[in-house]
């Protein structure tokens, strides 16, 4: 029996599988779909994806369990959308998505994705943890609650509870603090932003948590905000106006470049270091932000800075998209993501791989200890790098 409320069936039947979403900018490989290099077939590419649900749709499969983890291994890094030549390139992730928010309202997810949602929709963060736990991470720092100052600092589900994800939180605090920037934090009375239950297809979870924040924002009279996540920043960025919400949002690499600029902040001088910097695909390709994180880290005193083979738009995904840093659906094997990613960022000669989101930082740090890497490559925020976290 066909879906019929299934929004892109006008255009799902388009993709004919030429595979184009599965490489790079530079046609180096055919392994840049970070589902498809770890499974290596080609249902876990966009390409046959799209095939399989639009099967799903009209009744020719029916719905299992291997075909939800199918649909839910996409980590929406956009490369398919990068590589597509085709018209609809644009909607790719949004089709997937839309068989997710089918998926949900059958209650047919995969029961990571299904805890995740339960989580966030209990208690705010994905680990169901107490909202009071919240502002255990600058526990012993001086922020001031937000009242009137310049910006909101929005820290997010992961710089609030993950635990490698605070030390960059407080680091970006700290930079924030040197350079004179007014601002303030919400502590427990922040929730999670969001973007990942979009993702996973929970469009009235995403309701609730962009309201409750816009009203939250609101009544603090919030104009600015500074997001420690690309995927924060583009949640209160691109999601919330929907809902109403209109505010200027920067992440924290674009504050930072500013201020390097204006002569506000003072980038530290480091001993001779090599530096390797991967593109967040939230603040990368979702967004087009390229340029800050490395004016940011070619300010710093000392540093030599490597690329990467795929960089920017061909940049492959640690694999922490679409709540994966959570329910980690491709790992398991030396083809999951972050390894791979990081075997990448070995090859470079790099001491210091960079990041600048909280999800890659986790996603790559795990990595690196899982191949063995620990004594030739370092993981560390850019908010690390440039408060001198050791």
């Amino acid at each position: 029996m066909a879906l019929t409320q299934y929004k892109y069936m006008d255009i799902i039947h388009r993709c004919f599988r030429c595979g184009y979403c599965k490489f790079p900018l530079d046609w180096e490989d055919v392994d840049n779909c970070p589902s498809y290099a770890r499974h290596r077939l080609e249902s876990y590419s966009n390409g046959g994806r799209l095939w399989l649900i639009r099967a799903w749709i009209t009744g020719e499969i029916p719905w299992s369990e291997h075909l939800a983890d199918i649909v839910y291994s996409c980590v929406a890094c956009k490369n398919c959308e990068e590589k597509c030549p085709l018209s609809f390139s644009d909607d790719i992730i949004n089709m997937v998505t839309a068989a997710r928010n089918l998926m949900v309202d059958q209650g047919l997810v995969p029961p990571a994705a299904k805890k995740y949602l339960e989580n966030v929709q209990l208690h705010g963060n994905p680990w169901g943890l107490g909202a009071k736990k919240r502002d255990q991470w600058m526990a012993d720092l001086s922020l001031e609650p937000y009242r009137d100052q310049e910006f909101l600092y929005f820290v997010g589900s992961e710089g609030a509870y993950d635990s490698r994800a605070q030390s960059a939180a407080r680091a970006l605090a700290g930079v924030l603090q040197k350079a004179g920037v007014s601002f303030g934090v919400l502590g427990n009375t922040e929730t999670d932003d969001g973007n990942e239950a979009e993702l996973l297809g929970e469009d009235g979870l995403v309701e609730v948590l962009a309201e409750k924040n816009i009203a939250r924002f609101a009544e603090h009279g919030v104009k600015k905000i500074i997001t420690l996540s690309p995927h924060a920043y583009n949640a209160l960025k691109n999601i919330y106006p929907r809902h109403g919400g209109e505010f200027a949002v920067y992440h924290y690499t674009q504050v930072l470049a500013d201020l390097v600029r204006a002569g506000k902040l003072a980038a530290p001088k480091l001993a001779p270091v090599k530096i390797t910097y991967h593109d967040p695909c939230f603040l990368g390709r979702w967004n087009n932000e390229y340029k800050a994180p490395r004016k940011v880290l070619q300010s710093i005193g000392g540093v030599q800075l490597l690329e990467m083979g795929r960089n920017r738009k061909s940049a492959f995904c640690c694999g922490g998209g679409s709540g994966n840093y959570y329910m980690d659906l491709l790992g398991g094997s030396a083809d999951s993501p972050a390894r791979i990613r990081v075997r990448q960022a070995s090859a470079t000669g790099a001491d210091v791989l960079a990041v600048a989101c909280p999800n890659c930082l986790s996603m790559l740090e795990d990595a690196v200890k899982v191949e063995g890497l620990e004594s030739k490559l370092m993981v560390k925020d850019i908010s690390e790098i440039m408060y001198g976290t050791e």
